[in-house]
């Protein structure tokens, strides 16, 4: 089994001079060698041979002891070289209905896909407007129940049945919880009882942090969010990125990847995607700072940049505005976030 096998044999952490004096190293993240797959010629400028590892990393992406299924699946969507993901997030629509941008989501993500880990969606907008030649892993929102006509959009249940899951080839079931707000224990069972039915088909699931109108993100709630989703059995946890955001990962024993948010500016989203990486997070579930921008496939390619490839965020907006090919423009109107 290539997986175990790989757990095996890794070798250990490495120094590298050609990177002596780099924040990264100062800040605890080791150069480990590649056991399987390939990149391009250059990760930053670290050679093909090697990949950057987070201090907070090693011990919480692959755990072995899961079946050669679950391994599987979650190898598709975390890549094993790089041990992070780019997922593109598509799914607002079963509780916003054709939001902007996503009225015609077949045509929307088609040019995307090519630059995703996983796409997460909703099983309807799977079915009637994804290609089933799609290759890329699908991560199945299968919670909801409430729409943006409702103040309380925690009431939710589970949508989906793990029969239909299996049938549409998830590689993931997502899931919202709330804690904190008044539908917390049923979000929170709804988690449990999705985790038990994963385990038993070996599909991974993933919590998404919901954040209600009377929650604050700060570190101390989403770290609170983040364990407790872990605790119950969740694979991997989808929450914000905030001030303090390495205490959240420190503190969950899963990987985490961080949510987009709403709409900014291209500039801006790639700062955050790159805090987010550089403290600990193994990649981005991005929707509407992709889809949404004026220039979307470039900027999945230079999100992608950061995560996989270890780029700052300055050098993916320099990416980003040469593909857009409208250097001037952007530079005029998107300054450097302070």
């Amino acid at each position: 089994m290539v997986l175990r096998s790989c757990a095996k044999s890794r070798a250990p952490a490495t120094a590298n001079p050609q990177v002596s004096g780099c924040p990264r190293v100062a800040a605890g993240w080791q150069v480990r060698p590649r056991t399987v797959g390939c990149l391009p010629a250059t990760v930053g400028k670290i050679a093909a041979t090697t990949y950057w590892m987070h201090p907070a990393i090693p011990s919480r992406v692959w755990n072995y002891s899961m079946d050669w299924g679950m391994q599987n699946r979650l190898a598709g969507i975390i890549s094993p070289t790089t041990r992070r993901c780019v997922m593109l997030a598509v799914d607002h629509g079963y509780f916003q209905g054709p939001t902007s941008g996503l009225e015609q989501p077949g045509k929307v993500v088609a040019p995307l896909l090519p630059f995703a880990d996983a796409l997460m969606l909703t099983r309807g907008v799977l079915r009637n407007c994804i290609a089933p030649d799609c290759r890329v892993p699908i991560v199945l929102r299968v919670s909801g129940g409430t729409s943006v006509l409702q103040d309380d959009l925690s009431n939710e249940d589970l949508t989906v049945s793990i029969e239909d899951a299996v049938r549409v080839n998830a590689s993931a079931l997502a899931i919202s919880i709330f804690v904190g707000s008044e539908h917390e224990k049923q979000t929170l069972a709804n988690l449990a009882r999705l985790c038990d039915e994963g385990q038993r088909y070996g599909i991974p699931v993933l919590a998404v942090t919901a954040v209600g109108k009377q929650m604050t993100r700060d570190a101390r709630y989403l770290g609170l969010a983040c364990r407790i989703a872990a605790e119950l059995g969740a694979h991997i946890v989808k929450t914000y990125h905030c001030e303090g955001f390495e205490k959240v990962v420190a503190g969950c024993p899963v990987p985490v990847v961080i949510a987009g948010g709403k709409k900014i500016e291209e500039r801006e989203a790639l700062l955050l995607a790159y805090r987010a990486v550089s403290e600990g997070a193994v990649g981005v579930d991005m929707g509407r700072n992709i889809f949404l921008s004026n220039w979307p496939v470039s900027m999945i390619q230079a999100v992608r940049s950061i995560v996989h490839e270890g780029s700052t965020d300055v050098q993916a907006w320099e990416a980003f505005v040469e593909m857009a090919g409208q250097r001037g423009a952007l530079h005029m109107t998107q300054v450097v976030p302070s």
